[in-house]
C-alpha cells in the first residue's frame, strides 16, 4: 500500500490515516516524492509547502495517537490556487510584483479544508493575475502543461490544480470559477470539478487590502474543488459548505436538499446556442446521457438553454464595465502579451454607461429568472464543458478568431456562472488519446443533485486519473498501440 499512497482516492487516503493503516506523514511524503518526480514535467505546483505539510501531518498523527477523532479528509494533501490565501505564504497571483505578498491568514475555503483534516501541500499555477487568458501561464512561474499532452493547454484559470490532481501530486485541488475556470481544466485534464452556487461556499475575494471588488466579481467568482473521483469531490463539497463571518454572501443552506419525486428530469443540450460542437464532445454528451438513462433518470433532449446569446452579451458588458476603471493599472501588471486576451474582450464588449449598466443589472436578474423557470421544469441540465477537445496554449490570446473560438467553446460555463447555479464537470472517457467530459448543471443550491448525476456517469464510464505526464510523442505511441490492440481484437 505504501508504494501507491498517492494513487489512492482522497477518501481511501483519509480512511487509511483514520484507521492507522498509514501515518499522515507517510501519506504526505508519498505525495512529496510524486511531486519531485512529476512537477518538473508539468509545472503545476509553484510554491511547495513541504516542511509545513510534514508538520501538519505529524500533528495529525499525534492527534490520532491521543484518541482524537480525525476529519473526513484526514491527512489528504491538497493544492491551493495562487490567488487563494494560505497563511504565511505569498499570494502572488503569478505576478512578480506580488512575490512577497505574504497572507496573514487562510482564506475561508482553505480553513474549512484544514478543519476537515486536509493538508495544503503547495500553491498551484494560474494565468497571470487570473486575467491573462484561459491557458495557465504566469509571469512568475511560466507555463503549466497538460499532463495528457504537453503540447496542449491544461485549461485555466485553475489549470495548476487540475494538472496536479490528475498526476497524483495532490488528492484535491482548490480553485475558483467565474466562467469555467474549474470546469474547463477539469475536462482538459480528465478530472472532476465543482462550481458551486453563488453563496454556497464562504470565500474572500478581496484582491489587495480591505476593499471588496464590484458586483461582477462579488457574484460571478466562486471557489470550488477539483478531484479525481466524484466521491472525493463530494467530501470536499461537504467540507467547504457553510457560513463564515468574513463572507456575508455565504448562506446557511443545508448541503443536501429534499429528494425529488419520481425520476429526476435531465434536459440535454449538446450544442448550446447552435454555435457548433466537436464530434468528440457530442459523443461525450451522448455517452453521459446513456449513463443517466441506465441509472433511472428521465433524460430528454431539449431545443436549447434559455437566452444564451443574450446572457453572453450581458456577461461581457458587465465584466468589461467593472474592469474599465482599473484597466491601466491591471494592464501594467499583466505585462506585454499578457494583456491581449482582456484587451480583445473589452474591444468586443465596450464598457457601459451608468444608465446602460443599471439596465444590465435588470437584464441579469431577468436571465436568472428565465433559468430558474427552466430548471424548475428540468432540475438538471446535461451539456458540454468546452465544445472542443483541449486546444493549444495561448489560442485565446493569439488573435481575435482565437479569442472568439475559446469564448464560444466555454459558453455554457459562462452562462451558468452568470446565472449563479452549480455545475459539476465529470470525465466520460477518452477520444484520440485525450480526456472527454461533460457538465451537469442544477438548480441553485442543489449541488447534491449534480453530484448524484455525476456519480451515475462515473459509475458507468469510469475514472481516468491519476496518470503519468505525456509528451506528444508518448501520446502518439499510445494511440498507435491502442489502434493495433483494437485491430487485433477485431480480427481475433
Amino acid at each position: 500500500m505504501r508504494d501507491a499512497l498517492w494513487k489512492m482516492s482522497a477518501a481511501a487516503q483519509a480512511e487509511a490515516v483514520r484507521n492507522a493503516e498509514v501515518s499522515a506523514v507517510e501519506l504526505v511524503d508519498s505525495h512529496l516524492t510524486r511531486i519531485a518526480e512529476v512537477n518538473p514535467r508539468v509545472n503545476a505546483i509553484t510554491q511547495l509547502l513541504a516542511e509545513q505539510a510534514r508538520e501538519d501531518a505529524a500533528r495529525t498523527d499525534r492527534r490520532r495517537a491521543a484518541g482524537e477523532t480525525l476529519g473526513p479528509l484526514a491527512g489528504v494533501p491538497f493544492t491551493v490556487k495562487e490567488s487563494i490565501a494560505v497563511e504565511g505564504v505569498p499570494t502572488t497571483f503569478g505576478v512578480e510584483r506580488f512575490r512577497d505578498l505574504v497572507a496573514p491568514a487562510d482564506a475561508p475555503p482553505v480553513a474549512r479544508l484544514r478543519a476537515a483534516g486536509a493538508i495544503p501541500v503547495g500553491h498551484s499555477n494560474i494565468p497571470t493575475l487570473i486575467l491573462a487568458g484561459m491557458h495557465t501561464r504566469s509571469e512568475l512561474f511560466g507555463d503549466t502543461v497538460n499532463p495528457w499532452d504537453s503540447g496542449l493547454t491544461p485549461g485555466g484559470s485553475s489549470g495548476g490544480d487540475a494538472a496536479a490532481v490528475a498526476t497524483g501530486m495532490a488528492g484535491i485541488g482548490l480553485g475558483n470559477d467565474s466562467g469555467g475556470s474549474v470546469r474547463v481544466p477539469a475536462q482538459f485534464c480528465g478530472v472532476a470539478g465543482l462550481k458551486p452556487s453563488t453563496g454556497r461556499f464562504p470565500a474572500d475575494h478581496r484582491f489587495l487590502g480591505p476593499d471588496d471588488p464590484g458586483p461582477a466579481s462579488q457574484l460571478l467568482v466562486t471557489d470550488g474543488p477539483l478531484a479525481r473521483t466524484v466521491g472525493d469531490l463530494r467530501l470536499a463539497y461537504e467540507a467547504l459548505t457553510g457560513t463564515d463571518p468574513r463572507d456575508p454572501r455565504a448562506v446557511p443552506v443545508p448541503a443536501y436538499g429534499e429528494p425529488l419525486p419520481g425520476p429526476v428530469k435531465v434536459a440535454v443540450v449538446t450544442d448550446p446556442g447552435g454555435h457548433g460542437v466537436h464530434p468528440t464532445v457530442r459523443g461525450a454528451v451522448a455517452a453521459a446521457a446513456d449513463a443517466l438513462r441506465d441509472a433511472g433518470y428521465d433524460v430528454r433532449e431539449v431545443q436549447d438553454v434559455p437566452r444564451l446569446d443574450e446572457a453572453l452579451e450581458a456577461y461581457g458588458r458587465i465584466t468589461a464595465t467593472e474592469f474599465a476603471p482599473s484597466w491601466p493599472a491591471v494592464r501594467g501588471l499583466l505585462g506585454k502579451g499578457g494583456d491581449r486576451y482582456l484587451e480583445m474582450a473589452m474591444e468586443r464588449f465596450p464598457p457601459a454607461s451608468a444608465a446602460e449598466f443599471m439596465n444590465l443589472m435588470g437584464v441579469w436578474m431577468n436571465i436568472r429568472r428565465s433559468w430558474a423557470e427552466f430548471l424548475h421544469a428540468y432540475p438538471l441540465l446535461l451539456g458540454p464543458v468546452f465544445t472542443e477537445p483541449p486546444v493549444e496554449p495561448g489560442l485565446e490570446s493569439r488573435d481575435r478568431p482565437g479569442r472568439d473560438r475559446v469564448a464560444s467553446g466555454m459558453r455554457l460555463c459562462t452562462v451558468s456562472s452568470l446565472v449563479g447555479v452549480p455545475g459539476v464537470a465529470v470525465p466520460t472517457g477518452t477520444a484520440d488519446g485525450l480526456p472527454t467530459g461533460v457538465q451537469i448543471i442544477g438548480r441553485a443550491f442543489r449541488e447534491d443533485l449534480c453530484l448524484d448525476a455525476a456519480q451515475a456517469i462515473e459509475n458507468r464510464l469510469g475514472v481516468l486519473t491519476p496518470i503519468d505526464p505525456m509528451d506528444p510523442l508518448d501520446r502518439l505511441t499510445e494511440n498507435r498501440t491502442r489502434e493495433v490492440a483494437g485491430h487485433d481484437a477485431h480480427h481475433s
